[in-house]
This record gives structure tokens, sequence and C-alpha cells, in this order.
């Protein structure tokens, strides 16, 4: 008999089971032998409509939340807040919210999630290192051969998000090892923003720039090219409040929970770059959003 056979398995609900954290939550949890309800508005939960919560979270163990703008969002509070009520209210024992290190704007989230009625755990996340694969910056990198961002010279630990995920797991299925505990998890080691994209294009053999803008700028180009205005401000602010240097340092995280050391951004530029995803040649689907969704 497997350790896995021997454990239980926990039937746990991922919500935003189809985007960047969620699938991959999905996919580490069915991977440790744990059952797993995906959902999204694919399989009929939609975080706007509360009448579809109770069907997804009825007979659940566990659920990991992810708010789908971002845990700052104005709303994020009182969604995070009734939809953690009523998963407790539903018997689900355990529940785990992905944060940001540093945003302040996050913390009305988490404190209704606490005050929810559940065991609960936040996980506060360093910038996510796909976020330079998938997501907002990745058509720039690869079509322009260029990041347009504003985060100046700022240092930032990235983090690999399969690291976020077995973190997301095991405080959703150990017991009440974490609950009631905020855990922050970062990459292994600071790197700039200009750094990170010599890395890639060292690794892809292109000669890709970062180009750093005041916060004005950046907020002017995503206007450009469609972003709502308040959108647009909203991410400003956020990315304005986040790189300022307040996240240069490590956190502990993901050795305190999975004894090792989190994955080091060069292991990801070098899968994603034998894999084509910096090719100019690739189609490009991002659209701006969360550094943390």
């Amino acid at each position: 008999m497997t350790e896995t056979s021997r454990r239980e398995k926990t039937t746990i609900v991922v919500t935003g089971a189809s985007g960047r954290t969620g699938r991959r939550v999905a996919e580490a949890a069915r991977a440790a032998g744990h059952v797993v309800r995906a959902a999204s508005r694919a399989t009929g939960f939609d975080w706007w409509d509360r009448s579809t919560w109770a069907d997804v979270l009825r007979g659940a163990d566990a659920a990991y939340l992810v708010h789908p703008a971002d845990v700052g969002a104005p709303d994020a509070a009182d969604t995070i807040g009734a939809f953690a009520r009523e998963a407790a209210g539903l018997g689900v024992r355990r529940l785990v919210l992905l944060s940001a290190r540093g945003e302040e704007r996050a913390r009305p989230a988490e404190e209704a999630l606490a005050e929810a009625g559940a065991h609960w755990t936040v996980v506060r996340s360093a910038w996510f290192a796909q976020n330079f694969s998938e997501g907002p910056l990745v058509a720039e990198v690869r079509e322009r051969g260029e990041l347009v961002f504003p985060a100046g010279g700022v240092a930032e630990p990235f983090v690999d998000l399969r690291d976020v995920a077995d973190v997301v797991v095991a405080a959703l299925t150990c017991g009440d090892r974490y609950a009631g505990r905020t855990l922050e998890v970062s990459g292994p080691r600071l790197l700039t923003f200009g750094e990170a994209v010599a890395e890639i294009g060292k690794e892809t053999g292109r000669a890709l720039t970062y180009r750093a803008v005041s916060a004005r700028e950046y907020g002017e180009n995503l206007t450009a090219f469609g972003v709502p205005a308040q959108e647009a401000a909203f991410l400003v602010e956020l990315f304005g409040s986040l790189l300022d240097g307040r996240n240069a340092h490590l956190s502990d995280g993901v050795e305190e929970v999975l004894g090792r050391a989190p994955r080091d951004f060069g292991d990801f530029v070098r899968e994603g770059a034998a894999t084509g995803t910096w090719d100019p040649e690739e189609s490009a689907g991002a659209r701006a959003g969360s550094a943390v969704s």
C-alpha cells in the first residue's frame, strides 16, 4: 500500500481552475491523489453569481480561493468573505487564499477569510516567474523583443508557480498544521526585471531588452492597447506599490512547507526556452491582469 493510498483523500474545490495558479493547484492535488472539483465558468461556477457557489462547495473538505481580478481589488474582501462564509456553513473545513506579499490592499480580504469560521491559511506570493511566460508580459518579450514595465531597478525573488501550488495543496491537506497562519513564498534569489529579461535572452539567444518607464506612461500604454481606464489605473497603482522595493527580500515558506529549496528562475527559463515559449513565431494570447492570480 502506497503512502497516498494510506492517506484519506481530500475533496478540494479549486476556484480559478483554468487560470495560472488554479490550473497548477488542481494538477498538484490530483497528482497527490486527492479529488478536485474544478470551479470555473466552464463548469458553471461564477464568482459574481452567488447562486452557483453552493453546488460546488457542498460535500467538499477544502477549497482554494483566488480572486478573479486581484486580491486587493475594491470588491475582493466582500466577495472572498461571502464565499468563505458559505463554504464554512456547508462544512468545508479548510480554506486557503492566494494573496500577495506587500499588498496592503489585500489585508481586508485576508481578514474576511479569517473571520469566516473555517480553518484558514493565507499564502502570500512573490511575483510569479510564469508572468514572463503567461499573461500580460509575454507578448512584448516574444513579439517585440522588449519588456516595457514600471519596475525600475527594483529586485524581486520570482517564485515558480509549481512551488506555489505545492504549498497550497500542503496547506489544504495537512490537517491543521498550517491553520491560522500566513505563509510567504518566494524564489531563492533576487533579480531585477532587467536581469530576468537578460537571462531569458541569454538562454534563447535573442537580444532582449528591458525598458523601465514611469507608472503614468505604463498606464497610458495599457489604455492605448484597449485596457479599460479604471482597470489600468488600478494596475498602475498596484504595481507602483508592489514594485517600490518593499518586496526585495526572500521568504522561507517554500522550504518550511515542502522541506526543499524553491525552484530557481534559471530552471524556469531553461524549461521555457526548450519549449519555445519566447519564440517570435508563437502566437500570443496575453492580456493585462494581476501578478497574483
